[in-house]
């Protein structure tokens, strides 16, 4: 359940339903009854889905599928009772919890049965073709996704990365027509809760009118556009080095495999030919997992160990025993990264193929994030169990990895001792900006393409084309040869098949700064804002805790001042901490020709 935290925007003529079971009850009674029956619902669907995900067979699509065909059916009637108080007087708390219930999902299915089936059938296809998508050759070989990923993690070579990337791109051709249904029903079932489309009922989640909410996303971004321009440029110039102009071209577009990541959202993996002063302090933590013998469970202790350091509890022991941390060898799983609030706070898990590389430690603090936010606030009322927004979910298990510096690093025997220079400041901003500045434009761009295509901006005629300049404008990279309308490159992304909103991750990429900022304040710390860790330290973890215990029962406004003293998400955190290295970018810019031609719609 998401809380999404915001009061709902009826941008629809559509009059409410009617029904007459909730003639009788007051507001209060109302939101009381449907948390009672969503909490004995959901133990159902969190099996179903939990199941689907761990065993991807044809009887395990059956049930979820049913699973969520209920889900759907039961979400519906609860919008429908909820939008009959929208003219009744109610404590500001009861019209909080019946805002989130017209938002408390992002797959809005139609009124009828028969829709609702065919919507949840589709949803379990295309989660499932994800998750079991493989790219077979003429001979039969086949390769999966985490098969694909090392290719393009590891090998240097121009031709076999190109390969591998279009080799994954095979599999979202077939979910090219369920999700152009996918979007007629979903676009129906948002009119059934009163928006004009998906996109306004997602943009609506965030306790502002949604004309405020896109400037809002936009001045963010402009705000580190420079940055991330700056980035671009010193990095297709060495690209350009390394493989030649004749590959990468000084003006263009970086093409979209040679980043070291599937999707171009991080560009971690390629921090050796971007270095900016080769051997200069050893951040190769991956090299040392391996060598140490990491397995993933002790990967998993290591991230909970910061969490408790600060004063947090100790993972229930329960969390061992069910998640699934490691890719079974004997069935297909999803491994997409995911965490799970099972048991209503009682029984949390995550889920994901974890393996001993920096990128999956980093991970695995992430998803424990979520985790803790799951522990800490499972005593607020159901509707409540959320972030303050979506954004702050995904930005607590990320506030965490900011405080993993070099230090803290050598200090767990992962890196050799650390080295104390501007060299070595700027190795370490280098990589941490292939991650969070090359995400940035990426984290934005996935709604603006799902935005355009809800609201018919983008038809189905046009779902690649729009995908890619988009792609060309916000990150500057650009596919080698043209990807028309035979494919279905969204698709590729786990989120789009998946109907994850994800400017919820953009979003975490700015607050998350705001947020380590603030516990770096409360923990004491006197220098440039890159060298704070508060690990161990319990006046920041206390602050945190609070933070979490919240849930989405305060508007995110009143959560970030309660941590940050401020009610605005900005962007001047994230450009404080990497100011060595914005200003070292300009310098080895300069007379470099920068920036990209943009395409246009």
């Amino acid at each position: 359940m998401c809380g999404c935290g915001a009061k709902t925007e009826l941008t629809s003529s559509t009059q409410p339903p009617q029904s007459a079971t909730t003639a009788e009850e007051s507001p209060e009674q109302f939101v009381e009854r449907i948390q009672q029956e969503w909490v004995e619902l959901n133990k159902e669907l969190e099996a179903a889905f939990w199941v689907r995900a761990t065993y991807l067979t044809p009887d395990t699509a059956v049930l979820a599928a049913k699973a969520g065909e209920k889900s759907l059916a039961f979400t519906g009637k609860a919008v429908a009772q909820a939008k009959q108080y929208h003219n009744v007087d109610m404590a500001p708390e009861t019209r909080r919890a019946l805002d989130f219930i017209l938002l408390g999902t992002a797959m809005p299915a139609p009124e009828n049965a028969e829709s609702q089936a065919e919507l949840a059938t589709i949803a379990t296809e295309m989660e499932g073709m994800y998750g079991a998508g493989e790219a077979c050759n003429s001979d039969g070989q086949c390769r999966d996704l985490e098969e694909l990923e090392k290719v393009l993690r590891n090998s240097r070579d121009y031709d076999e990365q190109l390969q591998a990337w279009q080799d994954w791109r095979t599999i979202s051709v077939p979910m090219r027509p369920k999700y152009e249904r996918f979007v007629e029903l979903t676009n129906q079932g948002a009119q059934t809760y009163g928006f004009d489309d998906l996109s306004v009922m997602w943009k609506s989640g965030y306790d502002m009118p949604v004309a405020d909410f896109e400037q809002e996303v936009e001045r963010l971004w402009q705000q580190v556009e420079p940055l991330y321009s700056n980035l671009h440029c010193y990095v297709r110039n060495k690209l350009g080095e390394f493989y030649g102009a004749d590959k990468v071209d000084a003006q263009s577009p970086i093409p979209a495999h040679l980043l070291g990541n599937m999707w171009a959202q991080d560009w971690s993996n390629i921090y050796p030919l971007v270095e900016p002063y080769p051997g200069v302090s050893d951040l190769d933590v991956s090299a040392s997992l391996i060598e140490q013998n990491y397995t993933p469970e002790a990967m998993t202790q290591m991230a909970e160990g910061f969490f408790t350091s600060l004063g947090l509890p100790e993972l229930p022991a329960s969390f061992y025993e069910r998640s699934l941390l490691a890719k079974p060898a004997d069935r297909d799983v999803v491994c997409h990264a995911s965490a799970w609030d099972m048991g209503n706070g009682e029984d949390p898990r995550i889920k994901q193929c974890v393996e001993p590389t920096q990128e999956q430690l980093v991970t695995l603090h992430h998803e424990l994030g979520h985790i803790y936010y799951y522990l800490m606030y499972k005593d607020q009322p159901f509707l409540f169990k959320g972030g303050a927004h979506d954004g702050f979910h995904e930005a607590i298990g990320d506030t965490i990895t900011l405080a993993m510096t070099p230090a803290y690093y050598a200090e767990k025997g992962l890196i050799p001792e650390v080295v104390h220079s501007e060299q070595a400041t700027l190795n370490q901003q280098m990589k941490m900006a292939l991650e969070k500045i090359a995400f940035l434009p990426f984290g934005k761009l996935i709604d603006q393409w799902r935005w355009q295509v809800f609201s018919g901006q983008t038809t189905a005629a046009n779902y690649n084309r729009d995908w890619w300049q988009l792609r060309q404008n916000y990150q500057g990279i650009a596919p080698t040869s043209p990807r028309d309308e035979r494919f279905f490159d969204p698709g590729a992304k786990y989120h789009i098949p998946g109907n994850t909103p994800y400017t919820r991750y953009f979003l975490s990429y700015i607050i998350q700064f705001q947020f380590y900022q603030a516990l770096c304040q409360e923990a004491g710390h006197d220098g440039p804002l890159h060298e704070c860790s508060y690990y161990g330290n319990q006046a920041a973890g206390d602050k945190l805790g609070k933070l979490l215990a919240l849930g989405a029962s305060q508007p995110w406004q009143d959560a970030l001042e309660q941590v940050t003293g401020t009610r605005t998400m900005d962007a001047k955190a994230i450009n404080a901490y990497f100011a060595p290295l914005a200003k070292w970018l300009a310098e080895q810019n300069q007379g470099k020709q920068c920036g990209w031609s943009k395409a246009s719609f």
